[in-house]
């Protein structure tokens, strides 16, 4: 579902410039949670954006279902991150304004989004235990709540690979325990799952583990 090889990324110009990835490689297979494990500033985040289409290498290839990422226009892109690719982020990125479950439903209303997904957000709400707070806005919810209700929107469009930015850093323990669980079963379904983690105790819930060092992976 993933490959990545040879990806470069620098930060910053002249003097200043600074390599934070420096020739990664990786694949994930369908069915499998890979954990990225490294301290705060390694590139854990940066390779995250990279693998999601939010950002471009400065060298390397990139793959997703399929679909390669390097040389695509911007509106390429942008189809390929919805259709294939969900986020998840630690700080959730709800929309205030918005109701969870209308939340849920944003990404069914993008151009090009694919159809049945006012169904499949019914379902997901549904199976992740949310019906009873759908309607309430995100400051109405408790952190785990509104975690499950971004991981519903990064599922309502059925993507083939699920991004985790420390899914679990703004989480009571109980709360923490759900996200993972649930990020175990999307590989249940055929998905391939990368999560970014600063915390060995939650990449040890993976199926493998990758440590982010002088940006590389091991």
């Amino acid at each position: 579902m993933l490959e990545a090889h040879g990806v470069n990324k620098s930060v910053g110009s002249g003097r200043a410039a600074r390599r934070v990835l420096a020739g990664v490689d990786i694949e994930v297979a369908a069915g499998e949670l890979v954990a990225v494990l490294g301290r705060s500033g390694s590139g854990k985040s940066t390779l995250l954006h990279l693998l999601g289409a939010l950002d471009r290498p400065d060298g390397g290839e990139i793959i997703v279902g399929g679909e390669r990422l390097t040389g695509r226009s911007e509106r390429s892109l942008a189809r390929i991150r919805l259709r294939l690719i969900g986020f998840v982020f630690q700080s959730f990125q709800l929309v205030a304004e918005c109701s969870g479950e209308e939340n849920v439903l944003l990404p069914t209303r993008l151009p090009g989004a694919p159809r049945g997904g006012a169904t499949r957000a019914r379902e997901l709400i549904a199976e992740l235990g949310l019906g009873p707070v759908a309607d309430h806005s995100p400051h109405e919810l408790s952190g785990g709540e509104q975690q499950r209700f971004a991981i519903a929107r990064a599922l309502v469009n059925d993507p083939v690979l699920v991004l985790a930015d420390e899914p679990t850093g703004n989480l009571d323990t109980a709360a923490a325990g759900d996200v993972l669980r649930l990020l175990r079963e999307m590989t249940g379904r055929g998905r391939a799952v990368v999560m970014v983690t600063h915390e060995p105790e939650i990449a040890a819930a993976a199926d493998r583990v990758l440590e982010m060092a002088d940006g590389r992976l091991a």
